[in-house]
């Protein structure tokens, strides 16, 4: 069967969440029909999979405008924008709805298992971008269907795949044996039967992000409740604690991803947690009681715990896209002109600087990765750039380019100084805060495997690098 002319074709979206979703309401008002294929059974399945936590943004921050527009004649109104809505507010309220209103340009249950151009491999060069994409999925049973498109806009995101404990990237020796004690997200300890694996447990969390600042206060106000007495969290960092380890506190222009720094340095000063500095996990072994004993690359193995909770990050799926010809950056996996302005190895503080279409085109016209695969292994992505970049990739394909450069956007500031590939160095921690280019920075504390919390308040210089 011969493929139609490209111009007839409607752009598939690979994805129903936050940024896929944006991207169908702004491709229709470009006057292009979206086609968003969606994994899960639900719009927003992703976000659903942690809809017992709040979000550091506000409803004011969380919904695009032209989403909205495409909302508005359903008399469908945004909650308090001042408000802070909990991943399953985000779907229920908003995803939910955008979903219902793109009716059938909306298919779910149907997994993306390979995208390329319609009768050539990577490797032919031959009228290659007169030919349209081929979008191949499976539905819930397996049954194998294709599509053919305009363009690709993949806005699958990263939520999938995890990155695994092991410091190197690989999965440490004995992890995937220990599965049944180990999870990959923040738990909801809501549920009775996810607190009843946690109340009165020893579990160790790895991570240093927001996400571990989440685990951590919860695992707090589990020990601090009446069924969760003897419930105690250790901390694993893989560098030393220092005034960023806690985020950017009260100079963070998010006043919310501020606060969960400070709840996590709370639960350490009230003794709920203890921190384990310096250290990369390079096996998880098993005892015989089935509690883990962790093994650190520098010899040290701790004291034994019943879960492991990592929160180390995510990874974007690119199996799916490996006849396509992109253009990644070798260390973060994001498209090669992003990457400079995300890469925490380069920064040293503040938000990143407002990006288009320009940014995130490929080697393989056409194709754009969007939203929080947009940063590949990058952290801290904010649903307001997704929103953005959609926009703006949206009039590109639209032929508008002038409206497609016009890339206006103002990120909130971390509040968080560091940069140089010092992050995630243990002995260079104090250099990642040299000059004090932040401030106030929280108080540090400083702790030894297994001891208890103890407060050294130190405030760093008042400086403006970060409100520059």
């Amino acid at each position: 069967m011969n493929a139609p002319a490209t111009t007839e074709l409607p752009v598939v979206v690979i994805g129903a969440g936050p940024a896929g979703l944006a991207a169908a309401a702004h491709l229709l008002d470009q006057g292009i029909e979206p086609l968003v294929l969606e994994a899960g059974d639900t719009a927003g399945a992703a976000v659903r999979e942690w809809s017992h936590v709040r979000l550091f943004s506000t409803w004011g921050e969380v919904v695009d405008p032209a989403a909205e527009k495409l909302l508005a004649p359903t008399g469908w109104t945004r909650p308090d924008p001042a408000t802070y809505p909990s991943g399953g507010d985000w779907a229920d309220l908003y995803l939910q709805p955008l979903a219902d209103v793109l009716g059938d340009r909306v298919r779910t249950g149907a997994r993306v298992t390979g995208v390329s151009r319609t009768g050539r491999d990577r490797i032919v060069d031959a009228d290659r971008e007169q030919q349209p994409f081929v979008v191949h999925f499976a539905d819930a049973g397996g049954r194998e269907e294709r599509v053919f498109a305009r363009a690709v806009i993949d806005a699958s995101g990263t939520w999938a795949t995890p990155s695994p404990a092991g410091g190197s990237g690989l999965a440490a020796l004995g992890e995937k044996a220990a599965a049944d004690r180990i999870t990959y997200r923040v738990p909801d300890l809501k549920d009775p039967a996810v607190r009843a694996r946690y109340a009165g447990k020893r579990t160790a969390v790895i991570g240093s992000g927001a996400s571990a600042f989440t685990a951590l206060a919860y695992l707090a106000d589990l020990a601090k409740s009446d069924d969760g007495a003897g419930t105690k969290g250790v901390w694993i960092l893989r560098r030393s604690i220092s005034g960023s380890t806690f985020g950017g506190g009260d100079a963070d222009q998010l006043p919310a991803r501020g606060a969960l720094g400070l709840a996590a340095k709370a639960a350490v000063d009230a003794g709920h947690a203890d921190a384990v500095t310096g250290f990369r996990t390079e096996a998880i072994e098993r005892e015989s009681d089935g509690r883990l004993i962790l093994v650190g690359e520098d010899g040290r193995r701790l004291d034994a715990v019943d879960e492991l909770i990592v929160l180390t990050g995510f990874r974007p799926d690119l199996s799916f896209l490996d006849e396509l010809r992109l253009g990644l950056d070798e260390r973060l996996q994001a498209p090669v002109e992003l990457a400079p302005l995300i890469d925490p190895n380069q920064h040293s503080c503040g938000s990143v600087y407002p990006h288009g279409h320009r940014e995130l085109s490929h080697p393989e016209p056409g194709v754009y990765l969007v939203g929080m695969k947009s940063y590949g292994r990058a952290p801290t992505f904010l649903a307001m750039t997704g929103y953005e970049q959609v926009r703006s990739v949206a009039a590109a394909i639209a032929g508008d380019i002038e409206s497609a450069d016009r890339v206006e956007l103002t990120l909130p500031e971390t509040g968080v100084c560091g940069g140089a590939g010092l992050f995630d160095q243990p002995e260079a921690a104090g250099q990642a805060d040299g000059g004090g280019c932040c401030a106030p920075a929280p108080a540090l504390v400083q702790l030894g495997v297994g001891a208890p919390a103890a407060a050294v308040v130190e405030e760093a210089p008042a400086g403006g690098c970060c409100g520059s």
